[in-house]
Formats: C-alpha cells, structure tokens, sequence
C-alpha cells in the first residue's frame, strides 16, 4: 500500500499516515536486538486531560493483547519508547519529542505529560519503539484561562459493554470530530462471557490484576474504540463495572474478604490503560480521580467519583419506596472531602458554563407510577441532602449542567429546587446518556408513565449511542445521537432530539 504524501486528518486518525515523516523520530532503542518486538501498538494510542499548556499522551506496548497472563505478550523487560508531538498531519513540525520507559511492573503502559504547548492549539502525536511506529493521534490544548469567546465541541458516552454489541457508537463519535470526549464511567465490565453475548468477552470475572488487564486489554483492540480514542482528549471517570457492580467505598455488591485486594487490582488497571496525569496514580486502594479540568473561561469540567467515597447505598439498594434512610442529612455519596472541594469550586468559578462529569442519576426521579414513589437507591435521590446541597451551590453559578451514565437510557431533565412543584427555581439542567452497547439494540417505548411523574423530566429514549454536545458563550446545544442497532455492525447515528440551554437561562428548549 503506498502511502499519501499530504494526508487528510481523516487518513491520519485511520492510521494511514503513520510512516510519513518517519526521520523525525530519534533511533536510540533500549537493549537492541533481544527480544525484538513484532508490533507493540496493538491497543493503539490515546490522549487525555489537557489543559492550556500540556496534554497526557498514552499507549501501552502489546505484542499478543490477548495473552492470558495480561501482559500483552511482553517479555519481562523494559522499554524505551519515544513519543513526538506536531502541529501537522505530516510531522514536519514537531514542537516537541522525548522518550518514556515502559516497565513490566505498570503492564508496559506509557503516559506522557506534554508541556509547553500552545493554548487552543490543535496538535498531532505518535510513539516509537524497536523501529515500530504507532498509528496517529489527534490532540488539543485547552484555550487560555479567561477566554470565553470560543466554542468547543465535545461528546460524552458511557457503558460500553464489550459482549453486549458493537462499538460503531464509539466510530460515530469520532466522525462528528470533537474537540473534547468525556467517558462518564462503565468504559469496561467485569463480567465473564453470557449466554446471549454477541461478542466473546475473553477471561473469568475479572477479579486478579492479570483478569483486569486482560479486559481492558480485549476492549482497547476494538478499531471503534481505537478511532474515538485518537480523535480527540478524553477526560474518564469510572462508575462500579471497572471495578464490581454497585461497589460502594470498600463495600462489594455481595460479601467478599477479598474485595480490598480486588479493588486495588482494578484501581491499578484502570490507570494502567488510561490517559491519566501522574496525580491520578493509585496507591494501595486508593486514587484520587476527582478533579476540575478548565477550558478557557468558557467551561469548568468538575469530574466526580461517586463510588470511592460514598455510604452503602440505603435499604437494601434498588428501587425503593418509604426508604427515610435516604433521607439522613449525613449520607454521601461523594464523601466530605470530596463534596467540600466541589462547593468551592463552583462558589469560586468564573466560567461561563460549570459541568459536573459523573455517573448517576442527579435529578430526583420518581421511578414507581403511581403511588407510592420509588427512587434509585445507587443514584443521587439515595443520597438526597448531599445532592441538595450540591445542587444549591450549582445554582449559584452562572450556568450550572451535570452530565451522566450509568442507566443505558438518554434522558433530558431540569434540576429544580423543588421537585414537587415544577414552577420552582431552576437550578441547572441535566443531561443523561445512553449507553455505547449495554442493553443491546433497545426499543422505542416512550415510557410515558415515568415521564408523566416528573415534569421536571423532558425526554427519555432507550436507543443505544452517544450526547453531542456544542459549548459557546451564549448557549449549549445538546443532540442526542442514537443507532438503531448494535447487535451487528454498521448501524449510522442520526439525532433523536436536541435542547439548547441559553446563558442564565436553566431550562432546556427544544430545538
């Protein structure tokens, strides 16, 4: 195949333009020639957590991705791997190049913190080792602090269960060429193959650290995954799937001496296969994944992490009614620190837009028609003073939004300060995602009883996809994007419906 001398950034993102410019790159390789390497970028490459100066590159070297020890075919030794950063398709213009180590001890991960780049500046990347080179990526940094005359462009997605479908949703994605992914949690899961799986999800229930690098591993070989994660940044939270079903702090679904152990192993996983800033490194059980990332002036990503730190979910979980637990002033689902730093965030923020990334549902729900009511006890309305008082201090921004997962459904809600009269203050709008694949194709039942017991509620669709979403100064526009099937391959997206939320206005507006 011969190779395009000017690629387009489409032929680049499809790797079509990995050898152009190949002098760029320096020689130098660790331990020559022993245990030479066949291609080590099968899992492809990714960038993520940018700011106005500096940008994560990440990819992890697998001769064999799916070898059972999941270690990705790698001999126990360590690997220089060079990595260059270019404002051009072709690598002509490198603006900056070093090399990193992959060591056996992080699975040959490699991540990357890119300094001194330009603000707003769309960038292009790739890595080298043992005279293999790794397929483009597509990057950018975010606009200077205060910058507010701008616009981004940036979808958000969630639950993609591998056995469960396709991930055309994630080729979808990437075709609208955002600036900015968000991955709100369920980017992986923990269950070993079913019956009725499309796909053969590889490997027991995940559960070692070999089990979850192995699972990260088997997605990470999916070319729609691959594309979206090259197109552009992501900024990931996890919600429980990455770890266990509806774990909550060092709580297990369902009895477990081991869990500490498997939570570690999952933590340590989990940063070994994403685009993660070296603060996000675990340490024993723990990792600090909350945290504001900034876009200019114009928006304050706040992303949370409502499983490390929360209570037990209240009454037993599920959908519950008559449950006063839910009710206790003390209960958290973000914990204090947490819950603490988020409060004071958003009561210094400047920005025009401040988004809360996360996983549940935050808006209270009323999930039982009829009476009485039933509330999700995972979700925030199990939480309901925490989420009152993150909700009040949203309200208090210019323009308060939260983004969500976890429930495979796209929904469309305003956040009021009183759920039982919808007249009352708005204090920020909803937006809630479906999912990549879990649930498989879906159907077209209106649900029509859940939405006529809250008004606050604007739009439910059980279709599979994604939220496109457009940020400018003056409003947001929220398409949501949904595929017919995904129980085979190929499906294309259209949009269901779309909302704008004009500035100081917390109210969602058909399009």
């Amino acid at each position: 195949m011969s190779v395009p001398t000017t690629p387009s950034r489409r032929s680049v993102l499809l790797g079509g333009a990995a050898a152009v410019g190949l002098t760029a790159l320096g020689t130098t390789q660790a331990s020559a020639s022993a245990d030479k390497l066949t291609d080590p970028f099968t899992l492809g490459v990714a960038s993520g957590d940018p700011d106005h100066h500096s940008v994560v590159l990440w990819t992890r070297l697998a001769q064999n991705p799916l070898a059972d020890n999941g270690l990705g075919g790698m001999p126990d030794r360590s690997y220089l791997v060079e990595w260059e950063i270019a404002t051009d398709e072709n690598f002509r213009r490198t603006v900056r190049r070093g090399a990193e180590v992959a060591r056996p001890e992080f699975a040959h991960s490699v991540h990357v913190e890119v300094e001194g780049l330009r603000p707003g500046a769309e960038y292009f990347y790739r890595f080298r080792t043992q005279g293999h080179i790794s397929r483009a990526g597509r990057t950018r940094t975010a606009p200077a602090p205060g910058i507010t005359r701008t616009d981004l462009t940036m979808c958000f997605a969630s639950c993609s269960h591998f056995g469960a479908g396709h991930f055309t949703a994630y080729k979808r994605l990437a075709e609208d060429e955002p600036g900015l992914i968000l991955h709100l949690g369920d980017y992986q899961y923990e269950y070993a193959a079913g019956a009725n799986d499309v796909r053969k999800v590889l490997g027991p229930e995940t559960r070692t650290l070999e089990n979850y690098r192995l699972r990260h591993a088997q997605y990470k070989t999916d070319p729609d995954l691959q594309l979206a994660h090259a197109t552009a940044p992501w900024l990931v939270v996890w919600d429980d799937h990455e770890t266990e079903n509806n774990w909550a702090d060092e709580v297990p679904e369902q009895p477990d001496p081991n869990f500490l152990d498997r939570r570690k192993n999952a933590f340590q996983a989990y940063y070994e296969n994403m685009p993660l800033r070296r603060t996000a490194r675990p340490r024993g059980i723990d990792m600090r994944l909350y945290r504001t990332v900034q876009w200019g002036g114009l928006i304050n990503f706040h992303m949370l992490d409502t499983r490390q730190y929360r209570d037990d979910q209240a009454c037993g979980d599920g959908v519950k009614a008559n449950c006063d637990v839910r009710l206790e002033p003390t209960r958290s689902i973000t914990g204090e620190e947490q819950e603490r730093w988020l409060l004071d965030n958003l009561r210094r923020s400047r920005a025009r837009w401040d988004v809360l990334g996360q996983q549940v549902f935050f808006s209270q729900i009323d999930l039982t028609p009829g009476a009485p009511q039933g509330y999700n006890m995972d979700a925030w309305d199990g939480y309901k003073a925490n989420r009152d008082r993150i909700a009040e201090g949203l309200g208090k921004t210019r323009n308060g939004v939260v983004l969500t997962g976890d429930v495979h459904r796209h929904w469309a809600a305003e956040i009021k300060s009183d759920y039982t009269d919808p007249t009352s203050r708005g204090l920020g709008t909803e937006f809630v995602t479906t999912s990549i694949t879990s649930g498989g194709d879906g159907n077209d039942n209106p649900n029509a009883a859940v939405l006529a017991e809250n008004p606050h509620v604007k739009f439910h669709k059980n279709r599979r996809g994604y939220i496109r979403t457009k940020f400018t100064a003056d409003e947001l526009r929220a398409d949501y994007r949904i595929l017919p099937y995904v129980r085979q391959p190929g499906a294309e997206a259209t949009t269901a419906v779309s909302f704008v939320v004009a500035d100081r206005d917390p109210s969602l507006h058909q399009a």
